[in-house]
Order: structure tokens, then sequence, then C-alpha cells
């Protein structure tokens, strides 16, 4: 299936840029909207089972309007869980701050919260699908919050291929409407290529780590802050939740990632701040205020000492 690379980013048209607030009309002229949050990219209605799922050829043409395009290069959130299969082609990728060149016969995970924007484009060819929490499996719903932030991951050859031939099956599978069981076969067709990546990802994470009891309340604690972060802040609450004291968390927490229960929650706040400063025109005392600091002062001095530099000077650095 073919789609102008505006709807691959979300951007089907200018109504659906007005309404989800990129473009305004002031005196007879379109011009930019200041964005008052981060803007999400709502997969279309017609999609079943909360279920997308398709293989898009990007044309030199469309290549062309999205590497030159500010408005193709909005930041944005999904708002579902996303895999992206690059099957040709060069994608520049920028996922809260971090920059990636992806190549074939790689797979990407893309957590509704984390936001990202295309850079560049280069004869790119990608299978792609999404599934709401409500179509995963809940099994596969915690395994991907333990995966999150999840890096692009070169796959090998034969796994690509099993992945690749999945993906056409599936597609198969979702133009089927007639079938009295259209529904169940897309939902678990989609849940088995959900799988695979997941085990693609285990199966790496293994590879590099030895899976102790250390790393799995590491992991439980990490799935919890993810919930949490807002209206849970101290250390003592997450060990309370788990059943275990705050000076155990913290030592399972340390020998797993090499950092304390406290850095984790400072970090993910500061993540959080960092999204809504660059990809939001919020003022910092509503961003303090949306991450569940009243106190604008400390928030701005905690933010300060975990930076390097205040909210503004972040703000003005990277909208530079």
């Amino acid at each position: 299936m073919e789609r102008p690379v505006s709807r691959i980013l979300g951007l089907d048209d200018g109504e659906n840029d007005r309404r989800k607030g990129y473009l305004c009309t002031e005196n007879g002229k379109t011009v930019p909207k200041k964005i008052e949050s981060i803007p999400v990219n709502i997969m279309a209605d017609h999609f079943d089972a909360g279920i997308a799922i398709e293989r898009l050829y990007i044309s030199p043409s469309e290549e062309a309007t999205l590497n030159s395009s500010g408005k193709a290069k909005q930041s944005h959130r999904e708002d579902r869980h996303s895999f992206f299969l690059l099957e040709r082609g060069t994608v520049i990728v920028e996922i809260d701050f971090k920059k990636f060149e992806i190549n074939p016969s790689s797979v990407v995970y893309m957590h509704p919260d984390q936001v990202h924007r295309i850079l560049k484009l280069e004869n790119v060819t990608v299978s792609s699908w999404a599934i709401n929490n409500e179509s995963l499996n809940p099994e596969y719903l915690k395994l991907l919050e333990s995966l999150t932030p999840a890096k692009p991951l070169v796959l090998k050859q034969e796994t690509f291929s099993i992945i690749s031939e999945a993906v056409s099956l599936c597609i198969k599978f979702s133009k089927r409407k007639n079938d009295k069981l259209y529904h169940s076969l897309l939902k678990d067709s989609c849940n088995a290529l959900v799988a695979l990546v997941i085990s693609q990802y285990l199966a790496f994470a293994k590879s590099t780590d030895t899976i102790t009891r250390f790393k799995l309340i590491a992991d439980a604690f990490k799935s919890l802050l993810e919930s949490n972060f807002i209206s849970v802040k101290r250390p003592t609450a997450y060990a309370q939740k788990l059943n275990i004291s705050t000076p155990y968390l913290n030592e399972c927490v340390k020998n797993a990632t090499g950092y304390s229960v406290s850095y984790h929650i400072q970090q993910r706040i500061i993540l959080e701040a960092k999204r809504l400063l660059y990809h939001s025109d919020k003022s910092v005392k509503e961003i303090s205020s949306e991450l569940g600091y009243d106190d604008y002062p400390y928030f701005s001095k905690l933010f300060t000492k975990a930076a390097g530099m205040t909210p503004l000077t972040f703000r003005n650095k990277n909208l530079e």
C-alpha cells in the first residue's frame, strides 16, 4: 500500500493539521500555531480492532517533500505501540533527543510515551504495525514496558526474513474483512508479530545481561516508575509497592543499573521536562505543575542540577 508521506507522519491534510494544532488562520493567512502540548499521531478510525498494519513504499518525490519540509518533521508521539521494520533504504530518526541512523534489516519499537521525529528518508521501504493496549496480549504489554526505551535492533537475515514474511501474511489477513473471525485473526496475527520482535529484544538483552534477582526487581521498579513518576517521587513508596525494604530496593537497582533509585526517579522526571520544554510552548511554571511540583523554584533547581543548565537555557539552546 502506498501512502503520501504526510499520512505516514500523521499529517493527513490541512484540516488534520488545524485539528491537531499545527496551523491556524489569522487575518486570512495560515500561520504556525503555538503548540500547547506534544502532538499525538492519532491512528485513523478506519483501522480495525485497534490495529494497523501496512508496508510503505516511499517514492523519491515523497522523500523530497519530507526532507525539505519543516512541518513534516514535526515531533510527535504515537497513540499506540508502534513497530517499524526497515526493509530498504536509510532512515535518520530522533527519539527523545537521541539521533539514530537506521539501515535495512532493522526493527524499531516505539512506546506511546516516546517523542520522535523523522529527520531524513532515503529510498525507503518500511513495514509498520501498531496496536493499542486493549488488543495487546497483557503479557506482551508487560514485557514491552520493561524494554522501554528500546533502541533500533539489527536483525540476522534469517530472522528478518521470517518477520517480513509474517508482516506480508498479516497484511493479507487484514484485507479479509468478511471472514467470521476476522478481528480475532487480525489480533492474534499482530500479537504474534509483536512476540517475534519482543523475543529478539530479549535475546539481545540476555546476551549482554545476566538475569538475576537484582535485575528482576530493578525491571519491576522501572515499570512502576513509568506509570507513577508524576505522582510518586519517594524511593520508599516504590519499595512499599514492591513489598520490599527501601535499602534492598536501592541495592537491587544499583547492582543492576549502576545508579540509585533516586537517580532513576529524577532522570525520568527530567526526561519528561525536556520533552515538554522542547516540544511544547508551556511555561516552565506550567511544566513544573504538570510534573507534580507546586514549588516552581525547587523544580527549576532540580532541573538545573540534573541537566547542567536552567530549563529556559535548555529550551533556548535546543530551539536555536
